[in-house]
This record gives C-alpha cells, structure tokens and sequence, in this order.
C-alpha cells in the first residue's frame, strides 16, 4: 500500500506546490510527457503555433486551391479581392515560420508534413497568380508605362506606400493623382512583389523566377523587333546595298533612343522592384532577360562599321550611330552596372571604337579623294566651281559633329601643321580657341580646296574671269564658315583673312576686267576741248563700254553682298566722271548732226 499512499501524496502537494517550484529540476521533470510516460500529455510551444498557424492558414489555403473549387481554379486571387490576398500572403509566411520553428524539434511529425502539403498547395497558387499578373498586365507592365510610373530611384518609395494602402484610393505622387493607367501599373508591380518576396523566403524561389523570366524576355525580344532591329551576320551586312541598309541604320538609330530610355530601363525598375529583397535573383532576372535584346541592339553598329564599304558620304551615318552611344553611356552604363552584364557594357564599347575607326578611315578616304580631283573645264562666268559647294557642303554638316570628332580624331595624327600659312586659323593659344586638332584638320580641309581651285583658273583665258572666280568660290566658302559651327571651329581670325581676300579679289576683277572704261574718260572731265576731241573720247567711252559690258553680260555673281558690292564699286569708278563729262560736253554734240550714234549712253541709263 506504501506506493499508493506516494502517488496520494503526490497528487495532493502538486496543487498546493509555490510558484517557484515550477523552476525546481523536480518541477521540470514532472512537467515534461517526454520523460514520464505516466504524465497527462500536454502540447510544446512549438506545437501550440503550429496548430494555430494550420487553423489559421488552412481555410484560407484550401479556399484557393484550384483543385478544390471551380471558383479557385477560374478566379484570380489578387484580381478580385487584394485585401485577402494580403491576408493569403500573410498565411502562407506564418506558415513557413511555423514550419521552420516547428521542425527544430521535431522534423518528421505529422503537423509538418501537413503544412508541407498546404505550403505546396499555397506555392502553386502564388506561382499561378504571378503568371496571371504578369501576363494580363502585359500593357501595364511595359517598360514605357513602367518609366512613366516612376524612376529607378522614386519607384521604390512611391509603390511602398501604394502596398501600405489599405484601400483602393489612388495614390499621390509628387502632389498630383497619376493616372488610371499608371495606378493600375503601380498595382501590379507591388502585388508581383509582395507574392515574390513570399516565395523567395518560403525557399520557392525558383519557380517565380522562371515564370517571370519567360514572360518578360518574350516582352524584351518582341519589342527589339518590333523597333526593326534583326540579329544580322557580317556577310549579310557586307553583300547588303547601302540604300537597304541605311533604312536599317535609321531603323537603329529610333531604336538605341526607345530602348535605352524606356525598353531595358523600364524593365530595370520593374526587376529592381519586384526583387528587391534578394539581390543576386534581381540581377541574375534582368541579365537574361534584357542580354539577347541588348547584344543584338549594340552589336549592330560594330557589324556595319567592319563589313560596310568605306566612303566619305557614309560617315555621317556612322557618326550618328557613334553619337547615339556616346550619348546614352551613361544611361547604358547606370543601367547594365552589374558584373554580369559587363558583356553588354563592353559590346557598346567595342561598337563604339569601332565605328571611330571606320569614321577616321572614312575622312582619309574623303581627303584622299580631295587630293586627286583633277578636272580641268572652266566654270562659264568664272561662277561656283562644284567641287567647292560638294566640299564646303561636305565639311559643314561634319562641323555638326565637331563634338565626337574631337574624340574620334584625337587619337588620329594631325595633318603637319608647317603645311599651313602662319596663323591659317586663328590663335591656338588662346583660351577660347577651339580643339588644336579639329580645328586643323577643318582648316586642312579647306586649304586642299583652295589650293585645288588656283589651280584651276589657268583654264580661264581671261585673266579678269580668273580673279571673279577665285572671289567667288572663296566668298562661297567664307559665308558657309560663317554660317556654321566652322566659325567657332576655324575662328574669326580666319573669317577676317579669307574676308580681305576675297576683297582682294574682287578689286583685282574690277582693276583688269573695267580699267579700260575707266581710262577712256579724260582725268579732267569738265575741262574745255575742241568738238572733235569730245566726239573721240564719246566714241571711245562707247566701244570699250560696250566691249566690257558684252564680256562681263555672262559673268555669274551668285553671291548678293558680292555682286551688289561689284556693282556699287564698279558703278562709283564709271559713272561720276562720264556724268562730268557728259554734262560739260553733250551740247557741242547734240547740234551736230548724227549726234545719236556719238552719244549712246545717258548717266541715267539703267
């Protein structure tokens, strides 16, 4: 009976037992099923969560399994109720911390092979609803909709506080309501988030990085080709006719602005915003999804720059795909920053240098052809030789992209610069002077013109015509410097030098094309003489007027301050003195008779 009296005993002191007995080895014995089998069982802490989280989270899950309901199967979850898609989110992250506590001690009970069913049950689900998401919102999710929602530095603040929105108010960014469009962008993109961060950390990660991966490289590739640009290969390039591939050119050159500003940045935002919890999933996401478009995007201007025929006219081509990269590196380089998309950064790199290159080649070609141009007919009326408006017309637009050629002829060997007259253009010295290299190399340029075109007027046998030639070519060259980025390029120096001498030049066509007119009035007009003396001078006035007046009918002055400035001049050495002479003189002729074929001209003669 002694054992029964002990259990009695025990039995009755138990109640009665301090609070801080509970803390003696004893009490911690007794309150432990594990070790007395004689015990009343009672459930662990970790049991007690569990058992809440699988009541908690089981109705829920089980609510939106699509192999329990036709509803759950057809319906979308974030799309009809966000509120308890929240809820959902917050069940299924219970849930795996329970499993994760509860499996310290206890890895193979029943309760967590239980929530391990309705944890996959909840990942298919999340996984279903992240397609759904993606793939319904394909035009709220595009990059420009996305870049218009916000920046990559804005974009996280502004979407928080729309996932901290506990109602569907539209937010406000900046003061002002944004639009339907970008509200509903701004939904998706924080609902992809919430249910990606929920997989990542429930160790699911892999089946949302593959649903998002596929539906968003489809969205990258289809829009590079909608932009017309093609994977092309160098052969394809090199048999391909200029006229076909300067529409690709074009095409390229729409497509670097779109894509870089809105195609890979828009899907840079999205990939920071949506991964935002795990960096190596964010960028490992935007690498292959933006890789393919992007290598096909900037390799392009490599394969035209080597497989291209060189010539001078597709320079200008070049410089603006040269241009379009140096522009938007800085974009390319912010966006693409990651190790694992230095490929990329370094394909627009390569792309880059050589299409530099093929310019530096292209203007040598260019110079080249300059140099050997040869041909010999006389401009009629000593006008605008074509070599000087193709040249000027030539080296102008290419004073557009003095900027880029700064960089791309920098590294290329100036012309020797003893080859050009002292001070040819303008001060290098001084602090406003352009770049020593470019502005040499325009002002070599157009000295080779030059030079080419003295060469030309031996073919005048008029020696007056040669001198009208020179003015006006030079004059040609001179307003098209002036009215270009040439002047800042070449300086004013230049433009007052090359002004006096097509001064110069113009005095010289007067001095040998009218000083006979000029000579065949008397010094002293107004002085008395015998009428046949009048009648001579007035016969001799009248044949070499006419003489010059027949030559110089077909001398072609395109240039108006030029020709009005001829006129005037011209104009001022004739017509002052004749009026002199004709005033002093026209009465000793008027009463002879045949007076009309002695005085053929009036001062007032137009």
């Amino acid at each position: 009976m002694a054992p029964k009296i002990g259990m009695r005993e025990i039995s009755c002191c138990s109640p009665k037992s301090s609070k801080s007995d509970t803390n003696s080895p004893s009490a911690s014995l007794f309150s432990s099923p594990s070790r007395f089998s004689f015990s009343p069982s009672r459930p662990s802490f970790s049991d007690s969560v569990m058992n809440r989280t699988l009541e908690m989270a089981e109705p829920m899950i089980m609510k939106w399994d699509p192999n329990t309901t036709t509803y759950a199967k057809v319906t979308s979850l974030f799309y009809e109720n966000r509120r308890e898609a929240k809820d959902f989110i917050k069940c299924v992250n219970n849930l795996q911390k329970a499993m994760h506590f509860h499996s310290t001690e206890n890895s193979k009970s029943d309760k967590l092979v239980r929530a391990q069913s309705l944890m996959q049950i909840a990942v298919k689900r999340l996984q279903k609803e992240f397609y759904q998401i993606l793939s319904t919102n394909r035009a709220h999710l595009d990059p420009e909709s996305i870049t218009t929602v916000s920046s990559r530095t804005s974009t996280r603040s502004s979407l928080s506080e729309f996932e901290d929105e506990e109602d569907d108010d539209r937010i406000v960014v900046a003061g002002e309501s944004i639009s339907e469009v970008e509200d509903v962008s701004n939904a998706a993109m924080a609902d992809l988030r919430l249910i990606a961060e929920c997989m990542i950390s429930s160790g699911h990660a892999k089946e949302c990085v593959k649903v998002y991966k596929v539906i968003r490289k489809s969205i990258i590739d289809e829009a590079i080709y909608r932009l017309g640009v093609e994977k092309l290969s160098s052969s394809q390039v090199h048999k391909m006719d200029w006229e076909v591939l300067d529409l690709k050119i074009k095409d390229w050159l729409h497509a670097v602005d779109v894509a870089v500003k809105t195609l890979f940045n828009g899907e840079r935002i999205l990939s920071d915003h949506v991964f935002v919890s795990n960096d190596s999933i964010r960028e490992s996401c935007f690498t292959e999804i933006s890789k393919d478009g992007a290598m096909i995007l900037f390799s392009f201007p490599e394969i035209v720059a080597r497989n291209c025929k060189k010539s001078p006219e597709k320079v200008f081509r070049l410089l603006e795909m040269y241009t379009a990269i140096a522009e938007h590196w800085p974009e390319i380089e912010a966006i693409f920053s990651s190790d694992s998309e230095s490929v990329i950064r370094s394909q627009a790199l390569t792309s880059h240098d050589k299409l530099g290159e093929s310019i530096r080649t292209g203007l040598t070609e260019f110079e080249t052809i300059l140099q050997k141009e040869s041909s010999k007919t006389p401009i009629a009326g000593g006008g605008i030789h074509h070599l000087t408006m193709d040249v000027m017309d030539y080296i102008t637009l290419l004073a557009d992209f003095s900027n880029v050629l700064s960089d791309i002829l920098g590294e290329a060997p100036p012309p020797v610069k003893i080859s050009l007259p002292e001070s040819y253009f303008g001060d290098s010295s001084s602090d406003q002077s352009p770049a020593p290299a470019i502005s040499l190399r325009f002002a070599w340029f157009i000295l080779i013109l030059l030079c080419k075109l003295d060469g030309k007027v031996k073919h005048y046998k008029d020696v007056s015509l040669t001198y009208l030639f020179l003015a006006n070519n030079l004059q040609y060259v001179v307003v098209k410097v002036r009215s270009s980025n040439l002047k800042y390029l070449l300086g004013e120096n230049w433009l007052s030098k090359h002004e006096e001498k097509v001064k110069q030049f113009a005095s010289n066509y007067e001095r040998l094309g009218w000083s006979h007119v000029i000579d065949s009035l008397p010094q002293e007009p107004s002085a008395s003489m015998a009428p046949q003396q009048v009648k001579e001078i007035f016969k001799r006035f009248n044949s070499s007027f006419e003489q010059a007046h027949r030559k110089h009918s077909v001398c072609v002055v395109d240039d108006s301050k030029l020709r009005d400035d001829l006129k005037v001049s011209i104009t001022e050495k004739i017509l002052p003195p004749y009026r002199e002479f004709y005033n002093k003189h026209r009465d000793t002729i008027i009463k002879e008779r045949h007076s009309a074929h002695v005085i053929r001209f009036s001062p007032d003669d137009n």
